[in-house]
């Protein structure tokens, strides 16, 4: 049954960055009366202060078990995005700071749901918490999470807060949801060269490179990714929590069009109209090999799929950094990555 959000009051833990923002946006277009609760340790107030007139915002540490109670008392709906994050050079490093934050959040966010008598509870995990061979293109589906072998703190992180959903779930009878997201991209992304994932990165190389230079690519460019864009992936994450409240984890991604890294520069060196070449670092982190969303379960359960095409969602965000970084003026800095 298709949920009600008018009125109904909605919790979005880190609704100031880059997919709480769409997702708020989202909810306040369906009448939902949402609370933005945000350390700003990654989030930025700019991509939802036109949306400030019409929501609750809360300045909050959700590592305490205090304030996590105190931030869900009278909400309906969670959706727990909040996590400790970054981009490539941050995945690949482990580290407690990409581990004990958001192991504390998730857990005093999930009992602060129990405590409080939350109706329904999404948790947004990740597909770095898959590690296994399968195919030539390491299509994963939610099977092969088991057993655990993330390369990072930070997906153990989300493995530890899939198994917290589920025991919740299974002993507290409180309907959770694990949304594993595949390489979400679109605008209100992150430019910034030390933590821009590699979609907003080739945008600014090539946004900054002069007509008939060259951008440089983290390793040799075979890297192969399947991306979706936020608006899909927001749908994905409102179906999830309509259809699939039963603790298991569920893929949230596009499988549909999968590129290289090379074919995704090209992409959008031919959006810019510039005459580019491209050079390749092979000394730098190139992240996983090849991975893309197994998309039958998801398909089967949520009855959904994505719809943007790649070369569409690529237009928008194209146009949406030159914008933004005529409006910064931001200093070019060496920059690259190749996940996520």
């Amino acid at each position: 049954m298709k949920l009600n959000w008018n009125n109904k009051s909605v919790l979005v833990t880190g609704g100031a960055g880059f997919i709480g923002s769409f997702l708020t946006e989202r909810l306040v277009d369906l009448g939902a009366n949402v609370t933005v609760a945000d350390d700003f340790s990654r989030g930025d107030i700019e991509k939802i202060n036109h949306l400030r007139d019409e929501i609750e915002f809360r300045a909050v540490d959700l590592t305490t078990h205090k304030n996590c109670v105190e931030i869900t008392e009278g909400v309906d709906y969670v959706f727990h995005l909040a996590a400790s994050v970054g981009g490539i050079h941050y995945i690949q490093r482990e580290n407690v700071g990409g581990l004990t934050p958001s192991v504390l959040m998730n857990q005093h966010m999930l009992e602060a749901a129990r405590i409080n008598d939350i109706k329904r509870f999404l948790f947004a995990s990740s597909a770095c918490i898959y590690r296994q061979q399968h195919d030539d293109l390491n299509r994963f589906s939610e099977d092969q999470a088991i057993p655990a072998n993330p390369h990072s703190t930070y997906g153990w992180a989300k493995v530890l807060g899939e198994v917290a959903c589920q025991a919740y779930y299974d002993d507290c009878d409180i309907k959770t949801s694990s949304v594993r997201i595949f390489n979400c991209y679109g605008p209100r992304e992150s430019l910034d060269p030390g933590d821009s994932h590699v979609i907003p990165s080739l945008c600014r190389k090539v946004i900054e490179e002069p007509d008939g230079g060259s951008i440089e690519l983290f390793g040799d460019g075979t890297q192969e990714r399947g991306f979706i864009y936020v608006t899909d992936l927001v749908e994905g994450m409102l179906h999830a929590i309509e259809k699939k409240t039963d603790g298991e984890p569920i893929n949230l991604g596009n499988g549909k069009e999968v590129v290289t890294i090379n074919e995704l520069a090209e992409t959008i060196i031919d959006i810019s109209g510039k005459d580019l070449t491209i050079d390749h670092d092979l000394s730098k982190p190139t992240g996983t090999d090849k991975y893309a969303c197994d998309m039958t379960k998801m398909k089967k359960e949520l009855e959904w799929e994505p719809s943007t095409p790649l070369e569409e969602g690529l237009q928008q965000v194209y146009e949406w950094a030159k914008e933004e970084l005529e409006r910064t003026k931001q200093p070019a800095v060496a920059d690259g990555g190749a996940d996520e």
